[in-house]
């Protein structure tokens, strides 16, 4: 088996008007070849998904359905998830799941080794604002230490690009469109999947151990790159499932950060240099609880508010029924029992 890394180039990141920029290491035979990772077909038969054990999902969990896509939203009566393989779906969707439980997976963690933190916190390596000279040596220097031919090049307009490699450490499902058809390297560069309404999907796990490498311009931002990995994969769930962490090793312990939607993985890279302890890119599910409402749109928020309402209305209305019956159940014992 070859041991060539698979690279993705993200061609629609180029600066629109100047076709010539950077194109001397963007045409590299490898850069072009895109092979998704091999769907395994569900069976015909729409059976039920074999092995789930499947529990009220957490508080805190604020994430989108493995099964139909859409958000799982509510504060009692949230969605259900497996308690081994992590599926998570609504309590509508439950009975319409026919993916097999993969069982609990090993993701290679080492949960004694490992620190979350969140995105406000600092990093030991700053992110200062480099001068046009700084940048041209700090390339060097980069260049200089790689042992392969994934080099940065800086381009005339003061930008530069590069590659990244991330890695997907995905616990739960992704869904592409079902169809009876592989998709094709034409069906993606036609955008064909998310951008249209999909009502059949086909969900399977992806390998544990899936590396891409992208080729991404200096001003290209996470939220853009966890874009790119979906849209070329033709993954139709929604990007906002997804996050986009840096890793690193520091004094024998393993950090993870959030990055921001708005950060620049490769700015990062080139200040960190190309040592893969010093700081690699993950993409993992984005389970850390918190919501950027301002994501959403205005018809989705209207449509939180009236789960919400109905919500509160059916748990005042079990509160109150239960009250009332423990009360009747008093008051009968009070009229059961004898005067004086």
């Amino acid at each position: 088996m070859s041991m060539e890394p698979e690279l993705i180039e993200l061609q629609e990141l180029l600066p629109t008007g100047r076709p010539g920029l950077g194109r001397t290491r963007l045409e590299r035979a490898n850069a072009l070849r895109i092979a998704p990772a091999t769907v395994r077909k569900p069976a015909q038969q729409q059976a039920p998904g074999r092995g789930h054990h499947f529990q009220s999902a957490g508080p805190s969990t604020h994430t989108w359905c493995d099964l139909c896509g859409d958000f799982i939203w509510g504060v009692v009566r949230k969605g259900l998830q497996c308690t081994h393989c992590k599926f998570t779906c609504h309590y509508r969707c439950r009975a319409l799941v026919c993916l097999d439980c993969c069982g609990p997976r090993d993701l290679g963690w080492d949960p004694a080794l490992e620190r979350d933190t969140n995105v406000d916190e600092p990093v030991e390596w700053e992110t200062p604002d480099l001068s046009q000279a700084e940048i041209e040596q700090k390339i060097k220097d980069y260049n200089g230490q790689i042992n392969s031919n994934l080099f940065m090049s800086l381009n005339k307009d003061g930008s530069y690009t590069g590659f990244i490699k991330v890695q997907l450490k995905l616990v739960r499902p992704v869904s592409v469109p079902s169809s009876k058809k592989p998709p094709s390297l034409q069906d993606a560069r036609k955008g064909l999947g998310r951008g249209t309404a999909v009502r059949r999907r086909t969900s399977f796990y992806l390998p544990k151990d899936a590396v891409k490498h992208l080729h991404v311009l200096s001003r290209t931002r996470a939220s853009e790159v966890i874009e790119a990995l979906l849209r070329k994969f033709l993954v139709v769930d929604d990007p906002r499932k997804f996050a986009l962490f840096e890793r690193a090793e520091r004094h024998g312990q393993v950090y993870f950060r959030k990055l921001s939607d708005d950060e620049q993985p490769l700015r990062l890279r080139l200040l960190a240099g190309p040592s893969e302890k010093a700081l690699s890119f993950i993409l993992k599910e984005n389970d850390s609880g918190e919501v950027n409402w301002n994501a959403f749109s205005m018809p989705e928020l209207h449509n939180f508010l009236r789960i919400l309402q109905r919500e509160e209305e059916e748990h005042l209305r079990q509160i109150l029924q239960k009250y009332s019956r423990c009360r009747q159940k008093i008051q009968e014992a009070l009229h059961a029992c004898p005067l004086g």
